[in-house]
């Protein structure tokens, strides 16, 4: 009788250190991944920032539509232009452009990123097994900034998104802690309300 109390016993034992070290070990296995889902984002966040930025550029205004903006960084050729003085101006305060060749937006903008696919572009990284074509929320206008109207977008993905399949309990304790510091419960680049393109990260 007392073996079977002292094996009862360490079973016991057994399983609530092992449900002690899984309570260590669950935060530390989410703050892993978020961690590494943190960075991805931010790349394709940066890399959406740079295509606006371009798009802004040339059209004066940013784009709100995927498809669009996505075929202006596959199709758009930027102008090379080359500035020289005036050689009949003794006073070098006149330039002379002179557009010596097309560079396309695709490898001036992503020439060092490997194996870019542009048409991913609107898509959250997040591991093939939770992935269902969760898209980054994209939107573009304009606000007034000292009565003249200013162009601004902004992209950005909640949590509840980017960290799709993780601990549920662990996202809402998260998202609870940063929308009491009065942030947006997630990653973003650029804003609706003023004229910024920086990253929340930063």
């Amino acid at each position: 009788m007392k073996i079977v109390i002292k094996l009862v016993l360490l079973v016991v034992i057994i399983g609530l250190g092992y449900l002690v070290v899984e309570s260590i070990m669950e935060p530390v296995r989410f703050n892993k991944q978020k961690n590494i889902r943190e960075a991805m984002v931010i790349r394709n966040l940066e890399d959406i920032r740079v295509a606006e930025i371009a798009y802004k550029t040339v059209n004066g205004e940013y784009m709100a539509d995927w498809d669009t903006l996505i075929d202006f960084v596959k199709n758009t050729e930027f102008p090379i232009v080359k500035e020289v003085a005036d050689p009949n101006d003794t006073t070098n305060s006149i330039i002379i452009r002179d557009t010596i060749g097309y560079v396309s937006i695709m490898d001036s903008l992503y020439s060092h990123r490997e194996a870019f696919n542009v048409n991913n572009l609107k898509y959250v990284p997040i591991p093939g097994k939770f992935f269902d074509k969760e898209q980054f929320e994209l939107q573009a206008g304009e606000i007034t900034r000292g009565g003249l109207p200013v162009p601004v977008f902004e992209c950005k993905v909640p949590y509840d998104v980017m960290l799709k399949g993780l601990d549920r309990q662990l996202i809402i304790n998260l998202n609870k802690q940063v929308s009491e510091m009065n942030k947006y419960t997630g990653l973003k680049v650029g804003s609706m309300e003023e004229a910024s393109n920086e990253g929340n990260w930063k």
